[in-house]
């Protein structure tokens, strides 16, 4: 099922959730390359991408995929966001579990790149974003995996920030300014800071299933990412000929926004030399 909401975004029901989704065309005269699939961050969405995957886009020569999550940007919300974790008519309600990037990963991406009809494409995922991507990659064939500020552990630092965060949100001006992002903006943060500051979430580890991954894998970080420590990447434990660690100065938790250039530059090389 789809409806259309402009040219080239629709709403498209995966497990009887209405997903936000946009295509982006491949550029003139480019084929056989696997496309892009962009996985956003925890308070991310198609519309706090901005431009940037259009850019990518056109740069590799590459067709994409740009998609908000459930209970982001203008996907479905998630009901009873704060209320108790349960099935109903088999979906997910109230809080986010601790395994939520797993389902995302290996249940809600799996079942929309067949609905979209992509086989094996390059993920390019932020944040929790590129959690899943290499959730997904260590179960699923990807062309590539381009991650960048991941988590693959809980650090005190991710959990001491998200903190701050959730007074920024309550007393500061964040809840205004990723209001124009998402059409429950309420929902969408608090389905992210609930979960990400529950005791059951300091458990979260996914270094022994990136051991699995047999695609390339870009992996970026930047020095100043108040969210994670470089063991972010280092800790992805791949033979050095399968991943090519990227390090960005002057750089906090969106490469992709604080060093714009440096960050898209390396994605191309990289995607130079892939199917």
């Amino acid at each position: 099922m789809k409806t259309h909401l402009a040219s080239n975004v629709s709403l498209i029901s995966i497990q009887g959730i209405q997903l936000q989704v946009e295509h982006i065309a491949a550029p003139a005269l480019a084929t056989g390359r696997a496309p892009i699939v962009f996985l956003h961050e925890g308070l991310g969405s198609v519309a706090m991408w901005r431009n940037w995957p259009h850019q990518v886009c056109q740069a590799t020569g590459r067709e994409g995929w740009v998609y908000s999550r459930r209970g982001y940007g203008d996907s479905d919300p998630v009901p009873d966001v704060r209320g108790e974790s349960r099935l109903v008519d088999g979906q997910r309600q109230g809080r986010l579990l601790p395994d939520y990037m797993h389902h995302e990963a290996w249940s809600v991406l799996p079942e929309l790149l067949d609905h979209l009809g992509v086989v094996a494409p390059v993920l390019l995922g932020h944040s929790d974003g590129a959690s899943i991507a290499l959730l997904h990659a260590s179960r699923h064939p990807v062309a590539a995996c381009i991650v960048m500020a991941p988590h693959v552990k809980v650090e005190d630092i991710s959990v001491q920030s998200i903190e701050q965060a959730r007074t920024a949100y309550e007393s500061g001006d964040l809840r205004e300014r990723l209001r124009r992002y998402h059409a429950d903006v309420d929902g969408a943060f608090w389905q992210w800071n609930d979960v990400w500051l529950s005791a059951a979430f300091r458990a979260f580890d996914i270094r022994q299933d990136c051991q699995r991954i047999g695609a390339p894998v870009l992996a970026i970080q930047g020095e100043d990412d108040p969210y994670g420590t470089m063991a972010q990447i280092d800790e992805i434990a791949l033979p050095p000929s399968q991943i090519e660690r990227v390090t960005l100065a002057s750089c906090g938790h969106s490469p992709h926004r604080d060093q714009t250039r440096a960050a898209t530059e390396r994605i191309v090389h990289f995607l130079l030399r892939q199917a």
